[in-house]
């Protein structure tokens, strides 16, 4: 082997060429989203709550290569999500809005940070762990439910999945889904282990609505903790339907 080494070296210097031995570098492991995305053949995927659409091109860069519908309602972070969608043929930006429980218009809160923005107000709790997330503006959105655009996604969809990152509104978006959901095979929502913002359902309220609509908890992923205390505050659940 070391003869057949220095033989190729020389073969190469007189091209003017060097040979290396590179040591192969071991990918990470997919996140349990990325994995569960293909253990489920997922084909859709309804980003909602999709700011400039970073979980889609995470997903994107993984791997995923089936259809994404993704709904924003800021106008600056909807402007980047276009720019993010223009040139993927299987990835819409749908016109702005935010999704909830009924149509027509709705006040929400833009944070500093665009991800934190949400219609509900934002508590103490939330603001003293990322001081960078506090509002600083508010505009009107339109607001819709899922029932009503989802229905020409869903039509051609075999294994549909719903992602929900709302800030705190992921119930009310539960509740203008109710003739989506028996469609959904797959479902990932944030889930606040505390009070983050005013009004919203906790973590264990809306696990035990899913699991009475038919899922069940499949993985948990930690999104937002305090830095100062340790104290995990947000976690995405992962959820697919049962059998």
């Amino acid at each position: 082997m070391r003869l057949l080494k220095q033989s190729i070296k020389a073969i190469l210097e007189i091209f003017g060429l060097e040979l290396r031995w590179i040591r192969p570098v071991h990918s990470p492991l997919p996140s349990p989203t990325i994995s569960s995305l293909r253990k489920f053949d997922i084909d859709l995927v309804l980003d909602v709550g999709a700011n400039k659409g970073q979980f889609s091109s995470d997903i994107r860069r993984c791997g995923y290569a089936g259809r994404i519908v993704s709904f924003e309602p800021l106008s600056s972070a909807h402007s980047e999500l276009l720019q993010a969608s223009a040139r993927d043929i299987k990835w819409d930006a749908y016109p702005r809005c935010a999704l909830g429980d009924h149509i027509g218009e709705v006040e929400i809160n833009i944070a500093g940070n665009s991800e934190s923005s949400s219609i509900l107000p934002m508590l103490e709790s939330h603001r003293s762990a990322a001081p960078e997330s506090a509002y600083i503006e508010k505009e009107i959105t339109p607001i819709k439910t899922l029932d009503a655009v989802a229905g020409k996604y869903l039509k051609d969809a075999r294994a549909p999945f719903l992602k929900i990152d709302t800030q705190g509104f992921e119930w009310q978006v539960l509740d203008g889904a109710r003739d989506t959901l028996p469609q959904i095979k797959g479902i990932l929502v944030e889930l606040s282990l505390v009070p983050l913002y005013e009004g919203q359902h906790l973590w264990r309220q809306v696990i035990d609505r899913l699991e009475a609509e038919g899922f069940s908890l499949w993985a948990f992923k930690p999104v937002f903790s305090d830095q100062v205390s340790g104290r995990t505050l947000q976690v995405d659940g992962i959820f697919f339907r049962n059998p």
